[in-house]
């Protein structure tokens, strides 16, 4: 058992969970760092338009609830039904939240572990065409739950989310070189799976969801992941590209680097972690501002980046993907939205989850962007 943590940067959290209820209150900042966070109180969901809801909707998710990548050969995951609870949540869409809450739970939540089945193929016998699992994906699951128990007074989705949350913490927290991590599956990326693990995906920190989490599954140390998530990330942009990698070795304390055998590119996966870290109401990490020229200032835009050499490998035009840089400029420096990103347009299931999770953020915390 890991030590239960003693609080998470300047968040609202002590989410105390009693019955129905889960309350808030401010923490101090455990760190004394400048790191700073906040995280709204969960809320009645109003933060997607239910035109654009209806639009992902009628894409992307089926009768069954559920959520198809249209670009990876229409394939479900994890991740995606992660994702749909969680627009499904912000639209205020119950029925279609429970849809998807019940094909995730009858088809992917099959492991022992209390953990959820990475992969389901509709062209592969037996569906599940892999058992591992993926921790984003359970992070995303088990925060939309909570959220959706609180504020729907459900405590099925309270339960569920609680028993995920400890499954978490249990099975895909580590500890390497006084590192607190979390592993992006149960197998494939320890020390014991590779000579050069723990291997991390720092975009499996979904930031604002730990606070939640973390009153679910108290006696698991979430602050220490949430800490080190952003040492990591500290350390992972010191190199040239001041980028990320997606797949990260974490052998040495004060040191990362591209994991074997993957691409060092800042690429699909760390594209998502300054949404997530503005999602968590992190906006004073400098390293946002340095992406933010980048991206913006620069005019590069949102690509696929070499880490080592700085080269671009592809420019990434989509809605969704360009959204990403849109919603940068406007936390951090209060331009709003260009009219282009006021009609959805979904065509690729990864970019326009992105665009609807920018748009919900914008409407819930930068509305005067709009």
């Amino acid at each position: 058992m890991i030590k239960r943590p003693t609080g998470i940067p300047r968040l609202l959290s002590c989410l105390a969970v009693a019955g129905l209820v889960i309350a808030f209150c401010t923490l101090a900042d455990a760190r004394r760092t400048t790191w700073s966070a906040t995280v709204n109180p969960l809320k009645i969901a109003g933060t997607i338009s239910s035109v654009d809801w209806n639009a992902y909707r009628s894409r992307f998710i089926d009768e069954s609830g559920r959520v198809i990548d249209n670009a990876n050969g229409n394939i479900s995951h994890s991740e995606g039904q992660g994702y749909g609870l969680l627009l499904a949540f912000a639209a205020g869409d119950r029925p279609t939240f429970e849809k998807i809450w019940t094909f995730t739970r009858t088809e992917l939540l099959i492991r022992d572990d209390g953990l959820a089945a990475w992969k389901w193929d509709p062209s592969a016998k037996p569906r599940v065409s892999d058992r591992n699992n993926a921790s984003d994906g359970d992070i995303l699951i088990a925060y939309a739950l909570a959220k959706a128990g609180a504020a729907w007074k459900d405590a099925r989705y309270t339960a569920a989310a609680q028993k995920i949350a400890k499954a978490i913490g249990k099975n895909n927290f580590g500890r390497s070189a006084g590192t607190m991590f979390l592993l992006p599956a149960t197998k494939g990326f320890g020390t014991e799976d590779r000579p050069d693990g723990p291997v991390v995906n720092l975009s499996y920190w979904v930031f604002e969801a730990i606070p939640v989490l973390a009153a679910l599954a108290p006696e698991y140390d979430w602050n220490g992941v949430w800490k080190n998530g952003l040492s990591l990330l500290q350390q992972a942009t010191t190199g040239r590209a001041r980028l990320p990698a997606d797949w990260l070795s974490i052998r040495t304390r004060l040191q990362t680097q591209p994991a074997e055998g993957f691409a060092p590119e800042f690429g699909y996966n760390s594209l998502r972690i300054p949404l997530y870290l503005l999602r968590a109401g992190v906006t004073d990490l400098e390293w946002l501002r340095t992406l933010n020229q980048r991206w913006s200032v620069n005019n590069e835009g949102v690509a696929v980046i070499n880490v080592v050499t700085g080269q671009v490998r592809d420019k990434l035009t989509d809605q969704g993907y360009a959204a990403l840089s849109a919603t940068l400029v406007c936390a951090l420096d209060g331009q709003p939205i260009p009219g282009a990103f006021k009609m959805f347009e979904p065509k690729l299931y990864y970019p326009s989850t992105l665009y609807l999770l920018s748009m919900s953020l914008i409407a819930e915390k930068y509305p005067q962007c709009l």
